[in-house]
């Protein structure tokens, strides 16, 4: 590979334009292929097989009018009094013409649906005055046949009486026969009356017996609005009124336009004396990538480099470089999103990261060269030689982040393995225009990367010196000392440059300082959660901010949170046992703790399905909320056999969150051990990859610790502009390792192998590594602050994705690069000594020889003149 380098960095140097218009080529089709197969990004995130998942599903069969994707208009009347019915009318006239906008399904007037809420409470207060006055009717009627019954029986005690007086008379047969016919007939006209008020008696039971069941139903009824009597379109001062609009495409499959034409219809023609505002399902769009933040952190990276470099060309071709590989990259990313569904994250990880290597990689390779200039170096040579020597540790790096994002896709989440390739794309471009177009760049300015005094040294130095590192190779050697060394490597030079390492004491303090610093920092971490922005993370002055905290001071924090609940009713269930089931479903709900409202919201054509809304007390990413859905998924069925689902955006992140969650240690066992063997076989050695591996581990978990500290905890918030602490963005921790992974190599690498050359050459163990250390602390401090640089200013993105994604690596960089490799990994090496490279004989038989540093390739091709 080293040779292969070599080559095509000399090539690229003699070459130059042939290289320069090759990339031009590139950049022109990947913008063509930009062009043509652009088709917009997704705003949602999801994981396929999650619980949320199954029911949208199972609502696309059942209830396709529920399965769209919903978002919410809120007005809000700029004085704070009650909205006129002039702003209403206006409103409602917004409202009727918005069902014509694309993928709109339907779209809720909150006048006339809260209308309808109010007059259903009303109905059931009236029911009840009516149910009552029936009752007190029929009560009456009730006791007015009773009094007659009574009466009746007065009669007929008396009819008795006189009937058995009668028989009893000693009276003429044919008078006593007159008497007792006259009995007869008031005893047929008794019986009569006695009928009728039987049958006005069956009447007024049967009355009584119905209002008994109206009352019953109209007491269920009671019952099942009173559970949703918090759920409100217009609040209680009648100062806000929300819109619901509801899409008939789910909300991944919601091309960016139908929403961005929702906003269009309700702010063209403002609603006088009213501000509207668009939650963050409407409003949520495509993050700005590239801001004023991160032009900051490139001039800051410039500003790296001219002090590095010493010259404004020299320090302006990372910066060249790294852009054209950032347009490459992306545009290429974005030209599939035609083909494949693309979250608006996406590009997002590739421009970070291809910015931050782009410009390290090409740093590495410039220094090389720059540094053999000054030594009096031939320019083309010194370009091949850069390449195949820096190039050579630029490749191996790159491959190894490379590798670590790629293994995103073992997830098994689609959105996380997109990003995770789109940002392996943008490093593998880097690689590339690291060690073609930059040797070609430098090939064009020839010496004019360095100044006009330093040009002055590199041709006295060319007259007068020789390269030190060639002229350690070529050094006499002291075999008695280190015949190991001297068999396996050549000459070894017994004399170095004048550097001391550090002593044990210092070393050890080191040590336990760093540890305890990187543990302390990393004890929020312990109560880290996981979740995705609501509303009230995005910024203060955003659309979404404002429909989100205007909507909890109007309704409260749990209108922001709504779940779709559904229930798999009976196959057999008649119509008129539909209401009873839908009151034992809602009992049920209600009865959770944390549920501020329910109401049922739909029942299937053939009644298997039946949805219901739930209002939580608190919003989307408290705790209360996600602990609720776990309540209601681990209930029982209701009635023995209504089994439950939870849905909604609430539901939806946890899932998200959860499934993230249960990756991360697959995903860091894999990457890890991955990498182990690569650094096993780059550096012929066992501890020095697990010490690599251990620090990172350290730096990892404190980089987690600031995260929570900042964006759960709330600390430095007015400074880093989170005024909103919650849980930390879902998939950042398992970003963090595979991005922060590679990157931690890479600055391993570049310190280490200085170290193993020092002692492969003969240098004392501790003495290598403080030589391997000063050999390259000076391209590392500028590697590492270029990237924290470059990731810092993302933090002031107004989208809090962007802005944890860019503090995260930054600290992260910030963590590894400066406590981990710069002061602990040496103070361990150099408290192990030599055992640091210990290997089984076995184990370096079969190992092959990796020349990451190139020391081969020096020796074929001297620099110099």
């Amino acid at each position: 590979m080293a040779e292969l380098l070599h080559r095509l960095g000399t090539f690229a140097a003699r070459r130059a334009w042939t290289v320069i218009v090759a990339w031009a080529v590139i950049l022109g089709v990947v913008a063509g292929g930009f062009a043509v197969g652009f088709k917009g990004l997704s705003s949602s995130f999801d994981i396929p097989g999650t619980a949320s998942g199954d029911v949208i599903a199972e609502l696309q069969d059942e209830l396709p009018d529920f399965s769209g994707a919903s978002g919410a208009v809120v007005f809000r009347t700029t004085d704070g009094e009650a909205l006129t019915d002039a702003q209403k009318s206006d409103i409602t006239a917004l409202v009727d013409s918005a069902g014509d906008l694309p993928d709109v399904a339907r779209v809720t007037d909150p006048f006339d649906a809260q209308a309808q809420l109010d007059a259903q409470r009303q109905q059931v207060v009236d029911g009840r005055q009516q149910l009552a006055d029936a009752r007190a009717q029929a009560e009456a009627g009730q006791q007015q046949l009773d009094d007659g019954a009574a009466q009746l029986d007065q009669g007929q005690q008396q009819l008795d009486a006189a009937r058995s007086q009668l028989e009893a008379a000693p009276l003429p047969e044919a008078q006593k026969q007159a008497q007792l016919s006259a009995l007869d007939a008031q005893q047929a006209q008794l019986d009569q009356q006695r009928a009728a008020l039987e049958q006005q008696q069956t009447q007024v039971t049967d009355g009584l017996a119905q209002i008994s069941a109206q009352e019953t139903q109209l007491a269920d009824g009671a019952e099942l609005l009173s559970f949703a009597d918090a759920i409100r379109l217009v609040s209680d001062d009648g100062s806000t009124a929300i819109v619901n609009v509801s899409f008939d495409k789910p909300r991944l499959e919601l091309a960016e336009a139908s929403k961005e034409a929702v906003v269009e219809h309700f702010t063209a023609e403002p609603v006088a004396g009213t501000d509207v505002a668009f939650n963050t399902e409407i409003s949520q769009g495509v993050p700005e990538i590239l801001g004023v933040g991160e032009a900051v952190g490139v001039a800051v990276a410039a500003i790296v480099l001219i002090v590095v470099l010493g010259s404004l060309l020299a320090a302006s071709f990372p910066i060249v470089t790294a852009l054209v590989g950032v347009a490459i990259g992306a545009m290429a990313t974005l030209s599939f999103s035609g083909l494949v569904q693309m979250a608006s994250v996406t590009p997002i990880l590739g421009v970070m990261l291809g910015l931050a290597v782009g410009i390290d990689y090409a740093l590495f390779i410039l220094y090389r060269h720059r540094r053999q200039l000054l030594q009096g170096a031939d320019v083309v040579e010194s370009i091949g030689l850069a390449n195949g020597t820096a190039g050579n540790a630029v490749v191996f790096a790159g491959t190894t982040v490379i590798v670590a994002l790629l293994a995103l896709n073992i997830t098994g989440i689609p959105f996380l393995g997109l990003m995770g390739t789109a940002g392996a794309v943008s490093v593998l471009v880097a690689v590339l225009i690291a060690v073609s177009l930059t040797p070609a760049l430098l090939g064009l300015a020839g010496m004019r990367i360095l100044s006009r005094k330093a040009r002055a040294r590199a041709v006295a130095a060319g007259h007068t010196t020789e390269h030190p590192r060639r002229a350690a190779r070529t050094a006499p050697i002291d075999a008695d000392e280190h015949p190991r060394r001297a068999a396996r490597t050549g000459p070894v030079a017994t004399t170095g440059r004048p550097v001391r390492p550090m002593s044990t004491v210092r070393a050890v303090v080191t040590m336990v300082v760093a540890t305890i610093a990187l543990l302390v920092v990393a004890i929020p971490a312990l109560s880290m959660r996981l979740g995705l922005p609501d509303g009230g993370s995005e910024a203060e002055d955003s659309t979404a901010y404002q429909a989100f905290t205007w909507t909890e001071d109007a309704f409260g924090a749990g209108a922001n949170a709504p779940l779709l609940i559904t229930a798999a009713l009976p196959a057999d269930t008649a119509d008129a046992d539909v209401r009873g089931l839908q009151l034992d479903v809602a009992r049920e709900l209600f009865a959770q703790d944390d549920v501020a409202a329910v109401a049922p919201v739909a029942v299937s054509d053939d009644r298997t399905l039946a949805a219901f809304q739930v209002i939580p007390a608190e919003g989307p990413n408290a705790v209360s909320t996600e602990q609720l859905v776990r309540d209601l998924r681990a209930l029982p069925p209701v009635d023995g056999d209504i089994d439950l689902g939870v849905a909604g955006a609430a539901a939806i992140n946890i899932d998200i969150s959860e499934g993230l969650a249960d990756v991360l240690p697959i995903y860091l066992v894999v990457v890890v051990g991955l990498s182990f063997l690569i650094m096993v076989m780059v550096f012929r050695s066992l501890l020095v990859p697990l010490i690599a591996t251990a620090g990172f581990v350290l730096s990892l978990f404190a980089t987690y610790g600031a995260v929570t500290a900042v964006f759960q905890w709330g600390w430095l918030g007015g400074l880093l502009g989170v005024h909103n602490p919650g849980p930390i963005l879902s998939f950042l921790p398992v970003i963090l390792v595979g991005i922060l992974f590679g990157l931690a190599m890479d600055y391993q690498l570049f310190l280490t192998t200085g170290m193993r050359e020092a002692w492969a050459h003969g240098s004392a163990p501790r003495l290598a590594v403080a030589q391997g250390f000063r050999a390259g602390r000076t391209v590392v401090t500028a590697a590492a602050i270029i990237m924290i640089a470059v990731f810092s200013g993302f933090i002031a993105s107004e989208s809090v994705i962007i802005k944890s994604m860019g503090l995260g690596l930054g600290l992260g960089v910030l963590f590894d690069a400066f406590v981990v490799r710069m002061l602990l990994v040496p103070a361990l090496m150099h408290v192990l000594g030599g055992s640091a490279w210990w290997l089984p004989r076995w184990l370096d038989r079969i190992i092959p020889n990796v020349d990451v540093e190139g020391s081969a390739l020096e020796r074929r091709h001297p620099a110099h003149h």
